[in-house]
């Protein structure tokens, strides 16, 4: 581990650009940069790789996917004639397994490709902005642009006496050595939601409480759909609830919750907080540097990737921008090319397709109805359940729906969502149809191949004005 990400031997002490940050997107600013010709200064502490490869993405959705083969052997008796059974017979196998993957593409995506381009120094420490650049171990290193991608990490919800609570964090129950009997997920977000599926079709005993609904900023329709999911496979949701205190003894760890009126104890062995991500910011001096934050903490950017500090960008997780790692990365490789040029490009997500990595996974693009209407749009909307899809009859699941949300008076495509479990594989489409401002008519008249889940769009699309039950096969 070690040399994996020792610093690169330099004497340099001034570059064109100072990257602080070694995880996605500082990765994404420093290639980025050099391929523009600039020396630059990558900045890390810590692990190489940042959140996506260590703690995130990589470990969660190699798990998430194991849990899904437990699930998909058990409900094999959807076809009549099969059965299935399934279980996890070595937890720490799995683990270890999970933690090879991680190693492997740590190395092979970050650590390895630092000897590819000679104008980029690692440089292992904390990192200080001053008045010129920044300080690293004490050292002045000038630079004529900084990009801070320092990301995030766990966020901990105030509740009376969580601190005297052993919990555990989206981070630490990936590294969990024996599964525990039961499980309390505190939020309803992507994370919490994402875990509490996998744990429970690992064997744990999963009740999930939240503030507001399971996955609030999705529509309601795919919100409601997805919570009757995680009912029937077992887990058990308080949703609209408020904390009221939390403790731990002997026996476990309980929860308190008002609900409706009510005052109610949970208990469970081991207690999860999922309830959103914190900015890394308090170690850089960003109130001496005259950085604006907002109420998280985190670093307020423009368009342009530019901090309220003239020559300081920043991307990914430490700003307030959208929290998934391609748009890290994508803008990091904007803040780069801004800093090198001359500030032309602007961020633009507003055909950013995002997922949700539960079963069925739920997807979504562009506005919702309720954005959209905030927006000044006259809306039209089209629900089609998944029993009208062939691909969905086929396999014997019907769990899920697409929604589309259009413009009535012009008949463009403003967003949609898919609830399907096929459904991160079928976004991009509907994210290309309003890229290239696409209508519903066009994207119902589309060929799209037969028994695919992503033909559910251009049914979809068709809803806006006749009911696909009374068309034959294809026949749209």
């Amino acid at each position: 581990m070690a040399d994996c990400c020792a610093p690169t031997k330099s004497s340099k002490t001034t570059f064109d650009v100072a990257v602080i940050g070694a995880g996605s997107a500082g990765f994404s600013a420093a290639i980025t940069a050099a391929e523009q010709g600039a020396n630059v200064a990558l900045i890390g502490h810590g692990t190489i790789g940042g959140t996506c490869v260590n703690v995130g993405c990589v470990p969660s959705k190699t798990m998430i996917r194991a849990a899904e083969a437990l699930h998909g052997a058990r409900a094999a008796d959807r076809f009549p004639g099969l059965t299935g059974e399934a279980q996890v017979n070595d937890w720490r196998r799995l683990s270890a397994a999970k933690d090879d993957l991680v190693s492997t593409l740590r190395q092979k995506k970050y650590a390895n490709l630092l000897p590819e381009y000679d104008t980029v120094a690692y440089l292992e420490g904390e990192a200080r902005l001053n008045g010129a650049g920044v300080i690293v171990n004490g050292t002045a290193i000038a630079a004529g642009k900084t990009i801070i991608a320092t990301g995030g990490r766990p966020a901990v919800t105030p509740i009376p006496g969580i601190d005297s609570v052993h919990y555990l964090t989206s981070t630490t129950l990936l590294e969990l050595e024996d599964l525990p009997e039961s499980l309390i997920v505190i939020g309803g977000g992507y994370i919490g939601a994402e875990l509490a599926q996998m744990m429970a079709r690992m064997g744990v005993r999963v009740t999930v409480v939240c503030r507001s609904r399971l996955l609030p900023q999705i529509e309601p329709e795919v919100s409601a759909a997805l919570a009757e999911v995680f009912r029937n496979e077992g887990i058990t949701l308080h949703c609209g609830i408020a904390y009221d205190a939390c403790r731990e003894d002997e026996t476990g760890v309980t929860v308190c919750v008002r609900e409706e009126g009510r005052l109610i104890e949970l208990k469970a062995e081991r207690l999860l907080v999922a309830t959103g991500r914190t900015p890394n910011t308090e170690a850089l001096g960003l109130a001496d540097a005259g950085i604006e934050q907002d109420s998280r903490g985190a670093i307020v950017i423009d368009d342009r990737m530019r901090t309220s500090m003239s020559g300081v960008y920043a991307a990914g997780d430490v700003t307030d921008r959208d929290q998934f790692v391609y748009m890290a990365a994508y803008g990091a490789k904007l803040a780069a090319l801004n800093a090198l040029n001359g500030d032309s490009l602007a961020y633009d997500n507003s055909a950013m397709p995002w997922v949700v990595f539960t079963d069925p996974q739920v997807a979504g693009v562009g506005l919702t109805e309720a954005a959209a209407k905030a927006a000044g749009h006259t809306v039209k909307t089209s629900v089609l359940l998944l029993d009208a899809v062939p691909r969905a009859l086929a396999a014997r699941d019907t769990r899920g729906l697409i929604k589309l949300v259009a413009d009535a008076s012009t008949d463009r495509l403003l967003g949609g969502q898919i609830l399907a479990p096929e459904g991160a594989d079928s976004i991009q489409t509907l994210a290309m149809a309003l890229k290239f401002g696409m209508t519903t008519k066009a994207l119902g008249e589309t060929i799209f191949p037969y028994l695919t889940t992503v033909e559910g769009l251009k049914l979809a699309a068709q809803t806006f004005d006749k009911d696909v039950a009374k068309l034959s096969c294809c026949a749209g």
